[in-house]
């Protein structure tokens, strides 16, 4: 397909989703633009009637077979919760029947929302730990009953839906191409849309943003081949996905690797609450992906203008106590200790004394209260200032305290904390 044949759907497209809702706004961040010091526009997809992006590929999808006559008697799709709820809301627009697989880790907020959306026309069953998981159950479940499959982004009318961003970037700035779009990947439905939409001439610049603990897309770059990552870290659930799709990956593997930015879930977090005390806006992990970015862009976008895709709005404020814990932990103000204390009157008091001004005890615990002599203690401590650790330590060790830090050790963190 040319770029001229796939901008000719993606318009349909955009023209068909007017139905359902307005485009959604493209707004100049003037805190973002003052810090970084250039034009920073957000695209909020986090402002559809489902939160995220993720409506235009499955309501494209079924609107396709429906017009070609091709509509089957029900629908499948597997999602992490963004796909999911766009296909609910697309079952119910058109009268379809739709069953739903969800990973059992699927945070409630998104599955309670879905359930909203999709009302009786929708059934959902939750299966396994992650992505992969469920897209599996949901194409045995296709396989055996006949059911449409609606794939979250590896399907050639998911990225023309998903493409539809692109148009309503390019009307709402006017016909002006951005000098950088920076984008949110797990799947890369949207990321290969929005490029294949503005190829050409006056093609922008790409950024390409993934989590750190799920760097699909900048694995099979480096390795120039498609590979399906062992393991990965599911915090940031929008974006974690261990393949990034075949079709999206023709079009996303011909950039080098270095445009493929990682970011730490740490830094995601911090994002996250600055984005809600500063500016009032509610991201999910995954939404956050292209703000975040730009704490490693700033050396090379002053003075330009940049559009950034706000991917999705959908958070369970239930797992704020998280984000907070792993955004302090990544600044260096939050550290977690094992260590051993003196079993003696007033050896308590004698710690307390070592601690700074700024410096608050989160977490005491002993982990051996048996031991007569010396006991073990899970000790957290939150500081104002990064740097107060390194006072902290050296009084440890001048008044000979054992201890381990054991704030960058995932395995006894989840044990412990």
């Amino acid at each position: 397909m040319t770029p001229l044949e796939f901008r000719d759907h993606v318009a349909q497209a955009q023209d068909a989703l007017r139905m359902l809702f307005p485009e959604t706004p493209l707004q100049l961040n003037e805190h973002l633009s003052k810090r970084y010091g250039a034009r920073i526009f957000l695209k909020r997809e986090d402002l559809t009637p489902v939160r995220s992006y993720k409506i235009r590929g499955a309501f494209n999808f079924m609107r396709k077979r429906i017009e070609a006559g091709q509509a089957a008697a029900s629908f499948t799709c597997a999602s992490a919760g963004n796909h999911a709820q766009g296909f609910a809301f697309a079952c119910r627009h058109f009268g379809l029947r739709g069953r739903i697989f969800m990973p059992v880790t699927t945070p409630q907020q998104k599955i309670d929302k879905t359930r909203v959306f999709g009302g009786e026309a929708v059934e959902i069953e939750l299966v396994g730990d992650f992505f992969d998981d469920c897209y599996a159950a949901a194409k045995a479940y296709a396989a055996e009953t006949g059911a449409a499959m609606v794939p979250p982004f590896d399907h050639e009318d998911i990225v023309e839906g998903q493409a539809s961003v692109a148009a309503e970037i390019v009307r709402q700035l006017g016909g002006e191409t951005p000098d950088m779009l920076v984008l949110p990947v797990g799947g890369g439905g949207l990321a290969s849309g929005l490029v294949r939409y503005f190829e050409g001439e006056d093609e922008p610049e790409f950024r390409f943003v993934e989590p750190l603990g799920a760097p699909s897309l900048r694995t099979s770059i480096e390795e120039g081949r498609l590979v399906k990552l062992p393991q990965l870290d599911g915090f940031v659930d929008g974006a974690a996905v261990a393949e990034i799709g075949r079709l999206p990956f023709e079009t996303l593997g011909r950039f080098p690797a270095q445009n493929v930015i990682l970011s730490p879930e740490g830094s995601i977090c911090q994002t996250m609450l600055e984005m809600l005390n500063v500016e009032g806006i509610v991201v999910e992990p995954a939404g956050s992906l292209a703000i975040d970015a730009l704490r490693q862009l700033q050396g090379e976008i002053s003075g330009k203008t940049l559009v950034l895709v706000v991917s999705g709005g959908n958070f369970d404020f239930e797992r704020l106590p998280d984000v907070k814990e792993r955004a302090l932990r990544f600044e260096g103000r939050k550290k977690y200790f094992i260590l051993r204390l003196a079993q003696r009157p007033g050896a308590l008091k004698d710690f307390l004394q070592l601690l700074g001004p700024d410096d608050d005890i989160a977490r005491f615990e002993y982990l051996k209260k048996s031991a007569r002599d010396f006991g073990s203690i899970l000790l957290g401590i939150e500081t104002r200032d990064a740097g107060n650790f390194d006072g902290l330590l050296k009084r440890f060790d001048a008044e000979g305290i054992r201890y381990e830090d054991i704030s960058d050790n995932q395995v006894i963190a989840d044990l412990l904390i």
